[in-house]
Protein backbone atom coordinates (compact mmCIF):
# COMPACT_ATOMS: atom_id res chain seq x y z
CA UNK A 1 0.00 0.00 0.00
CA UNK A 2 1.33 3.37 -1.02
CA UNK A 3 2.30 5.87 1.69
CA UNK A 4 0.01 8.49 0.12
CA UNK A 5 -3.04 6.29 0.67
CA UNK A 6 -2.34 6.06 4.39
CA UNK A 7 -1.55 9.75 4.80
CA UNK A 8 -4.56 10.69 2.69
CA UNK A 9 -6.88 8.62 4.86
CA UNK A 10 -5.46 10.25 7.98
CA UNK A 11 -6.05 13.71 6.50
CA UNK A 12 -9.62 12.77 5.65
CA UNK A 13 -10.30 11.72 9.24
CA UNK A 14 -8.64 14.83 10.64
CA UNK A 15 -10.58 17.01 8.22
CA UNK A 16 -13.87 15.35 9.13
CA UNK A 17 -13.23 15.96 12.82
CA UNK A 18 -12.29 19.58 12.19
CA UNK A 19 -15.38 20.07 10.05
CA UNK A 20 -17.61 18.60 12.76
CA UNK A 21 -16.04 20.81 15.43
CA UNK A 22 -16.64 23.82 13.21
CA UNK A 23 -20.29 22.85 12.76
CA UNK A 24 -20.86 22.30 16.47
CA UNK A 25 -19.18 25.53 17.53
CA UNK A 26 -20.57 27.56 14.65
CA UNK A 27 -17.03 28.45 13.53
CA UNK A 28 -17.25 28.63 9.76
CA UNK A 29 -13.48 29.07 9.37
CA UNK A 30 -12.74 25.82 11.19
CA UNK A 31 -15.49 24.08 9.26
CA UNK A 32 -14.08 25.30 5.94
CA UNK A 33 -10.56 24.25 6.94
CA UNK A 34 -11.89 20.79 7.76
CA UNK A 35 -13.63 20.50 4.40
CA UNK A 36 -10.47 21.60 2.60
CA UNK A 37 -8.30 19.16 4.56
CA UNK A 38 -10.75 16.33 3.91
CA UNK A 39 -10.70 17.09 0.18
CA UNK A 40 -6.89 17.22 0.14
CA UNK A 41 -6.86 13.85 1.88
CA UNK A 42 -9.15 12.35 -0.75
CA UNK A 43 -6.89 13.64 -3.52
CA UNK A 44 -3.78 12.29 -1.81
CA UNK A 45 -5.44 8.91 -1.25
CA UNK A 46 -6.39 8.75 -4.93
CA UNK A 47 -2.81 9.53 -5.93
CA UNK A 48 -1.68 6.65 -3.74
CA UNK A 49 -4.29 4.37 -5.26
CA UNK A 50 -3.10 5.29 -8.75
CA UNK A 51 0.51 4.61 -7.75
CA UNK A 52 -0.49 1.20 -6.41
CA UNK A 53 -2.30 0.42 -9.66
CA UNK A 54 0.77 1.34 -11.70
CA UNK A 55 3.01 -0.79 -9.47
CA UNK A 56 0.64 -3.73 -9.85
CA UNK A 57 0.57 -3.37 -13.65
CA UNK A 58 4.36 -3.20 -13.84
CA UNK A 59 4.72 -6.41 -11.81
CA UNK A 60 2.73 -8.39 -14.40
Amino acid sequence: MDKNRIEGAAKQVKGSIKEAIGKVTGDRTTQAEGIAEKTAGKVQANVGKAADTVKDKLKK
